[in-house]
């Protein structure tokens, strides 16, 4: 019998690139979930009833814990990170006034240097000096403004984000879950054949009942055999097994637990049970066996 862990190690490599080529979380939710979904058919099919029971359920509680990367979602920009893009905006008007002033000082240095020009030749050189200043100024100011706009369109232009599910990851965590489940469904499988496997010396009360009705039959005392019957009950009821016998005006006496047999007396008129029915809680271990009327047979 195939365990789960190695039915999904045949299909992994198809699911890693199914993964991978999906970027919605809610479709590969989906996607896993289908993919258990036929694992879970495929696995279910070589075991026991108690088994089934116990890797559905397994099962059901890691496709809800997988449902959880749902909840995953895009955050949205804080309201305090779009202000730092309409500051500067504001700001326009008082660089435009000392742009300005810049200029008055500008124009009052050349206006004296020029005045300085019939007195001084000298004075040519400082206002060259000046001229070249604010030309590299200007350059300056306007290089400036053109990586400041460029800047703020990086800015505003933010990439969207995008949220990936690593496959590797996620599947190495997802093998390990099925691997537990194989874990467990295998003690399940290996108590049942341990039950199956139990011998009599490991019932100690069931051998000295035996050993003490075998020696009543040696030594041919009838009487100490049917005390000794008499313990049958107790026996069971210490093992947590019920012995029912079958009533049938008896509401708690399930006619399904009995096989039933027509007396061949014609005058017979009550049910006899020939072996009561076994039970360990509300599990049937033994079907009992029971001599009805023939009458109640032909007219059921």
């Amino acid at each position: 019998m195939k365990t789960i862990n190695s039915l999904f190690s045949e299909e992994r490599n198809q699911l890693k690139t199914d993964i991978d080529n999906t970027t919605n979380i809610e479709e590969i939710v989906k996607l896993v979930q289908n993919r258990l979904d036929n694992l879970e058919r495929i696995y279910i099919e070589k075991l026991n009833l108690a088994q089934v029971r116990l890797a559905s359920f397994f099962l059901d509680t890691l496709r809800q814990s997988i449902a959880t990367l749902a909840a995953a979602n895009y955050s949205q920009i804080a309201p305090t990170e779009q202000k730092q893009f309409i500051n500067p905006t504001k700001l326009f008007s008082s660089r435009l006034i000392l742009k300005l002033l810049k200029g008055l000082i500008y124009i009052g240095i050349l206006g004296s240097l020029f005045s300085l020009t019939k007195t001084t030749p000298g004075a040519w050189m400082a206002i060259l000096l000046i001229s070249l200043l604010l030309g590299v100024e200007v350059v300056l100011q306007l290089e400036l403004n053109n990586q400041q706009n460029s800047m703020s369109s990086e800015l505003l232009e933010l990439p969207k984000p995008m949220l990936r599910v690593d496959s590797k990851i996620f599947l190495d965590h997802l093998g390990d879950a099925l691997n537990t489940i194989d874990l467990a469904v295998g003690r399940v499988e290996e108590w049942n054949k341990h039950e199956s496997d139990l011998a009599i010396e490991e019932l100690p009360e069931l051998l000295n009942f035996l050993q003490r009705l075998m020696g009543a039959s040696k030594l041919d005392k009838p009487q100490m055999a049917y005390e000794l019957a008499k313990l049958l009950p107790q026996i069971l009821m210490s093992q947590g097994i019920n012995a029912q016998i079958y009533r049938p005006n008896d509401p708690h006496s399930d006619r399904g637990y009995f096989d039933f047999e027509p007396s061949i007396d014609p005058d017979t008129k009550d049910h006899v049970t020939l072996t009561p029915a076994l039970l360990k809680g509300d599990r049937l271990i033994r079907r009992g066996r029971v001599i009805e009327p023939a009458y109640s047979a032909s007219r059921e």
